[in-house]
C-alpha cells in the first residue's frame, strides 16, 4: 500500500488526515514534536484505533539533521502540516515563528527534493498571505463586515500582501514550494487554507477560534472578542478539507506545481458574533463575552473563492455551518474529560497545525 507521511500529524487536522489514510488500512508515518497541547491525546486516539499500521516518529522539523530525511526517503506522499500557528504568538517571537515556518518548511521541501522516492509534497498554508485586502472597500452590513466588490471571495490570482510575522513565514513557505516546483520539478501544491474547524481540535485563544469559544462555552469560562465581533471567514470542516486533500494528490496531473484557495467559500460564512449566537442557543445559556482591541494581522472579512479547486480536482464543501457545528459540540460534549482542566489562552509550539 502507498506510504504517506504526516508532518505535525498528532496536530488538529495531522490527527483527522492520518485516521482517514489508516481507515483506509493506507501505512501512516506521522513526525511531530507534541509540543501542541492536545497532540498526545490525539495520538493516543489514533493508536488505540489503528495500532501497528501507525508509525511515530517524535522529531522537530527545525532540526535538518534529525530523522526527518529518513522519514520521507520512502514516502509517495508527504502532508507538510507542522508549523507556527497563530499569528500573536509571530508578532511575541518572530525568530521562532520564522525559523518553524520558513525554514522548516525549507527543510521539508529539501528531504523530499533530496530523497529516492520523490513523493507528492502538499503544503498546509494560509490565507494570511493575502494580508488586510483593505483596498477592497470592506464595509458592514447586516451586522458582520463584507466586500463591498468581491462577491465571490479572494482568488489564487489576488497579488500577496502578508501582514504580521506569520503571514511572511507562512507566504515564505507557500513560495518555496511553488518554486521547487519549477525548479526541481517536484510535485507540490499549496492549499491556502481559511478556518479550519472540528473534532479533535484543542481550540486555543489565539488560533483555533471556533473550537476556543466552544469548549470555553461548554465549560462556562469566560471568552474575549478582539474586536467588535463583527469579522467574518468562510469556515471548512475538517472532513471537507480533508478529502480536498485526498482529490489534489489523486489529479497531481493538474495540481502539481499550483497554490488553491480552500475554505468554506461565500456559502459557508461565520461572524464572531453569529458564533456566540449558535453556542448561546446550543448551550441554553449565554456565553460570558468580553471586548478588548483588535490584534495586529486580524481581517475585518476573508472569503476564499473555491471555484479553481472545483474545477481542477472536482471539489467543494459538503458540510455547513449550522451542521458542521453542531458535530464540533457533539464531539466536545463527549469528550468533556479531555477539556477538564481550564483551557490556557497562549499557544506555542511546532507540532500541530490549525
Amino acid at each position: 500500500m502507498p506510504h504517506c507521511v504526516i508532518t505535525g500529524g498528532a496536530g488538529f487536522i495531522g490527527s483527522n488526515l492520518a485516521n482517514y489514510y489508516l481507515s483506509k488500512l493506507r501505512p501512516v508515518t506521522i513526525l511531530d514534536n507534541f509540543s501542541r497541547p492536545g497532540s498526545e491525546q490525539n495520538l493516543a486516539w489514533l493508536k488505540a484505533r489503528h495500532g501497528s499500521l501507525l508509525n511515530v516518529v517524535r522529531a522537530d522539523i527545525c532540526d535538518r539533521k534529525g530523522p526527518l530525511a529518513e522519514t520521507v526517503a520512502s514516502a509517495e506522499v508527504v502532508f507538510h502540516l507542522a508549523g507556527q500557528v497563530a499569528v500573536t504568538t509571530s508578532v511575541t517571537d518572530p525568530r521562532h515563528d520564522f525559523e518553524v515556518n520558513a525554514l522548516g518548511t525549507f527543510n521539508v521541501l529539501e528531504a523530499v527534493r533530496q530523497s529516492q522516492s520523490k513523493p507528492i509534497v502538499l503544503y498546509s498554508s494560509t490565507n494570511k498571505v493575502y494580508g488586510k485586502l483593505a483596498d477592497l472597500g470592506i464595509v458592514e452590513r447586516g451586522g458582520r463586515y463584507a466586500y463591498s466588490t468581491v462577491a465571490s471571495g479572494i482568488g489564487e490570482e489576488r497579488p500577496l500582501d502578508p501582514y504580521s510575522p506569520y503571514g511572511c513565514s507562512k507566504c515564505t513557505g507557500d513560495q518555496y514550494f511553488l518554486d521547487y516546483a519549477r525548479i526541481y520539478d517536484l510535485k507540490t501544491v499549496v492549499f491556502r487554507q481559511s478556518c479550519i474547524y472540528g473534532p479533535r481540535q484543542f481550540g486555543m485563544e489565539d488560533q483555533g477560534w471556533l473550537a476556543w469559544f466552544a469548549i470555553s462555552g461548554l465549560l462556562e469560562n469566560p471568552v474575549t472578542i478582539f474586536g467588535d465581533g463583527k469579522q467574518v471567514r468562510d469556515i471548512l470542516y475538517v472532513e471537507d478539507l480533508i478529502e480536498a486533500y485526498d482529490a489534489a494528490v489523486r489529479h497531481i496531473d493538474v495540481t502539481a506545481g499550483k497554490a488553491y484557495n480552500v475554505g468554506g467559500g461565500p456559502e459557508n460564512t461565520l461572524s464572531l458574533l453569529e458564533l456566540v449566537e449558535i453556542l448561546n442557543r446550543s448551550f441554553g445559556r449565554k456565553i460570558d463575552c468580553s471586548f478588548d482591541d483588535w490584534r495586529p494581522g486580524d481581517q475585518p472579512v476573508f472569503i476564499s473563492n473555491i471555484a479553481k479547486a472545483k474545477t481542477d480536482f472536482g471539489w467543494q464543501p459538503r458540510i455547513g455551518v449550522e451542521e458542521g457545528v453542531r458535530r464540533l459540540l457533539e464531539w466536545i460534549k463527549a469528550n468533556e474529560g479531555l477539556f477538564a482542566q481550564k483551557l490556557q489562552p497562549a499557544l506555542a509550539g511546532t507540532g500541530g497545525n490549525k
